[in-house]
């Protein structure tokens, strides 16, 4: 039998459900691969190995009656950003103020997975509480790309892109605020997708930004994506921003055919200070669908020169405000040295927060206060509208819109830290997407000649999950992906 570490989610899937494979020992090689790797990538903060092959008992159970018969990814192991919470599971979105938080309830999203047949490996690395680039800011420690161990997997979800790129799971959940999804699938060579605002329940998503954060897939094929995306899509009464919409079947989207799609590519997003080599692979990969049927045309994409600050200050002011209920008092990191409660508080959130998300709390807590409110967050909110309006117009000409994820690729450790505003400026391709509540997905284009992965993103219309999705499985049929050439 072909090694089944090298199969799709949804490949693995058809295996367990002809009973060529069972759960049980799908799991078991999962967490063997885990062991061997873990030490040199660092994926997981919390791994449930004990729970994960009492689970897979359980859904082979439920297979054998018959009731996941529907359920492709029935029995595939899998990873959850460790900001999605979990019943009776550590979640500590990576920082030492949740380093023992176990939440009583399980996100909705997790739930959906549940209901599927997902086993559940544990709980992967990100950025503290989401705020970062490079996956470098976790308590924990630093998670490295499985292409080239001297540099960074991307963040947030950077623990989420390189388990899978990594073979430590099979897909995983990411969320994504400005990029967390896209960014590390980019510089980790797999696909990921961040769903319109509103499409999956955000539920028991520890808040970075409300109204930006989404949950979202990771895997190693669109197909992969699709699938996870179309269990964890839905209404749900727990969150008021989610949505109903008339269908979630995006995997009826994975077809070949991009003929008539019109696509637009904004001629900011391959000017002065995009890398050569990017460039190049998105200049291919316009070529491959233009050859296939679509019509590609660059054109002015207005307000996105102003994404960036706009997106810095709306999530910092959002942060500043959704992280004031970690006080140490109820839950989490407690400080021990406090005269009364309100040192207490100071301290407890002095010691338990890391410097990038203090200073991101820090910058809210400033454009939030009387003097400078109007001066800064209602005029981010003004360019949030320009920004949503532009992306609009664009709709009104193309179906979908097409552009790079980073200006580079992946950097070395280290490199970002030293320099933040450097950090927040690598997410210029990305955080646009948010502000507008859009859909998008990444995916591997090519590799630069350090060999490390190179990736596109295809942004569609509010709800056009499905327009996006059948263009990038048409481009994934030219451009296979890859496993990284150190794994053994």
């Amino acid at each position: 039998m072909k090694d089944i570490m090298t199969l799709s989610a949804l490949e693995l899937g058809k295996l367990i459900n002809d009973k060529k494979i069972s759960v049980v020992e799908a799991t078991k090689a999962q967490l063997d691969v885990i062991r061997q790797r873990e030490t040199s990538y660092h994926c997981y903060i919390t791994l449930l190995e004990e729970e994960a092959l009492a689970q897979a008992i359980q859904v082979q159970k439920r297979i054998d009656q018959g009731e996941l018969a529907h359920s492709p990814l029935a029995g595939v192991p899998m990873a959850i950003k460790d900001n999605i919470c979990m019943r009776n599971v550590k979640t500590t979105c990576a920082s030492r103020m949740l380093y023992n938080f176990e939440p009583p309830y399980d996100a909705t999203a997790v739930e959906r997975l549940k209901s599927a047949g997902a086993v559940i490996l544990g709980k992967t690395n990100m950025d503290e509480f989401a705020m970062g680039s490079t996956t470098e800011t976790s308590f924990f420690g630093a998670t490295k790309n499985p292409w080239n161990t001297s540099h960074v997997p991307g963040g947030s979800s950077g623990g989420s892109a390189a388990a899978v790129a990594a073979e430590e799971a099979y897909y995983a959940l990411g969320s994504d605020t400005g990029g967390s999804i896209r960014q590390p699938a980019g510089y980790c060579g797999v696909t990921g997708i961040k769903p319109t605002y509103g499409t999956v329940s955000r539920y028991g998503l520890i808040a970075y930004a409300s109204s930006l954060d989404q949950i979202g897939p990771l895997g190693r094929t669109v197909s992969d994506c699709a699938a996870v995306l179309e269990a964890i899509s839905g209404r749900d009464r727990k969150d008021s921003t989610s949505l109903s919409q008339t269908g979630y079947d995006y995997m009826d989207a994975l077809v070949d055919d991009v003929r008539g799609m019109r696509i637009g590519i904004p001629k900011g997003y391959l000017g002065s200070g995009v890398e050569e080599e990017i460039k190049d692979h998105i200049d291919n990969a316009v070529k491959i669908l233009t050859e296939k049927g679509a019509r590609v045309e660059e054109f002015d994409l207005e307000a996105v020169d102003y994404a960036v600050p706009a997106y810095y200050v709306i999530a910092c002011a959002e942060a500043s405000s959704n992280l004031s209920r970690f006080d140490g008092v109820k839950y989490g990191y407690q400080s021990s040295d406090y005269e009364g409660l309100q040192e207490l508080y100071k301290n407890s959130r002095s010691e338990g927060f890391g410097e990038e998300v203090k200073r991101r709390m820090l910058i809210g807590a400033f454009v939030l206060s009387s003097g400078y409110y109007d001066a800064f967050y209602t005029k981010a909110l003004k360019v949030r509208t320009l920004i949503n309006q532009g992306f609009q117009k664009a709709f009104d000409r193309y179906d979908m819109i097409l552009g790079p994820i980073s200006p580079q690729t992946a950097p070395k450790l280290g490199e970002s830290l030293s320099d933040p505003l450097k950090m927040y400026l690598s997410d210029i391709f990305t955080v646009s997407v948010n502000l507008a509540g859009l859909p998008a997905i990444s995916l591997p284009c090519g590799r630069d000649q350090r060999g490390l992965p190179i990736g596109l993103q295809l942004i569609g219309k509010h709800f056009g999950e499905k327009d996006i999705i059948r263009a990038a499985y048409s481009l994934e049929q030219a451009v296979r992906y890859a496993r990284p050439t150190t794994l053994m």
